[in-house]
């Protein structure tokens, strides 16, 4: 992990919004390179952002749920509350406060430009909400809160922290400071970008109508092995260069499913399996899937049975994270003007 040339101390901090159906994409692009990351010496912060949820309508109930599942599955794929910091976004009030002044520094210009703002509103920008085209400031305000210095994130968050980066840069020039630091992505793996089970130019996403595109992180063993078993794939059998998946969206999916899950290279990966064919390789994929993610999917079953505990555990992170954000929004305060008592 590159550390950034400033004096803040290093600090990874990211958030998934608690929307429902956890999926193999949420836990390889995200969720297992969080568990990983508490092995780097850093302070590691991680959230369920249910503010971010509300952009767009939720069922309360559902959104409740929702937020324990994504804290189950947190905690079921070995997020440690002993070694991060785990909390939903809403119990600490100084995200929304700072993201207030984020508002007023952020430009117009500046999220009219975003890439998800088009994607999300489409044609009926008029009719979304205020708080969806002024998210991403929000999302700066999640991160520099804790002056996070590191966020791990997918390809199609870059955008986002670059906001962030330029909401820092103007507001330590218009006040003067050096005060937030110039956080920087952190985009790895071999499966940052996990594409569906049925159509491998698409992202696997929860909201795909056919079940069969993506696995689930509730699914249990079998429902996994059927899922790999019937994925689609090309006749073609597996090249002997990790150039030979051009134009194979299919099987470069599977290869990089494979590789994640073990803790591979996609080079090592194809070394071992030249030549085979998708008979002989997806029911190794399947061995694999299933040793990696039924335990979790247990897990997560067994926790949801238990939503006091969930609940109590997400409390406690939040009064970590407070300890943290607090003092940062005070100073930013005082740097603003903000008459305090």
């Amino acid at each position: 992990m590159t550390e950034p040339a400033s004096s803040f101390t290093p600090r990874v901090f990211s958030g998934i919004q608690p929307s429902g159906g956890l999926t193999l994409g949420n836990y390889l692009g995200a969720i297992k390179r969080f568990v990983d990351m508490q092995d780097s010496g850093i302070q590691t912060l991680y959230c369920m952002v249910d503010l971010h949820a509300i952009t767009v309508w939720q069922d309360p109930a559902a959104l409740t749920r929702n937020t324990r599942e994504l804290a189950a599955g947190y905690l079921a794929a070995g997020i440690d509350p002993a070694r991060s910091i785990l909390f939903n976004q809403s119990q600490v009030p100084e995200h929304a406060q700072l993201g207030w002044i984020f508002n007023c520094v952020a430009r117009m210009g500046w999220m009219g430009r975003m890439t998800q703002w088009k994607d999300k509103a489409g044609k009926n920008a008029e009719n979304a909400s205020l708080g969806l085209f002024g998210y991403p400031a929000l999302m700066a305000a999640d991160i520099l809160v804790y002056h996070a210095t590191h966020v791990p994130v997918g390809e199609d968050q870059k955008q986002h922290i670059e906001l962030t980066r330029d909401i820092a840069a103007k507001f330590n020039h218009d006040y003067g400071v050096d005060f937030f630091p110039m956080t920087e992505p952190v985009i790895e793996g071999a499966a940052t970008r996990v594409m569906s089970l049925r159509d491998g130019s698409r992202k696997m996403s929860k909201s795909d109508p056919s079940d069969m595109s993506r696995i689930n992180m509730t699914d249990d063993a079998d429902a996994i092995a059927k899922k790999i078993r019937k994925a689609k794939t090309d006749p073609e059998p597996l090249p002997e260069t990790v150039e030979g998946l051009k134009d194979r969206p299919e099987a470069r999916n599977l290869v990089n499913i494979y590789a994640a899950l073990s803790d591979q290279s996609v080079e090592a990966v194809i070394a071992a399996h030249a030549g085979a064919q998708f008979g002989t390789f997806k029911p190794a994929l399947v061995d694999l899937a299933v040793d990696k993610l039924a335990p979790i999917s247990s897990e997560m079953a067994r926790l949801m049975d238990d939503p006091a505990e969930i609940d109590r555990l997400l409390g406690k992170g939040a009064a970590q994270a407070r300890e943290i954000a607090t003092p940062i929004l005070q100073k930013t305060y005082d740097i603003v003007g903000m008459v305090r008592s």
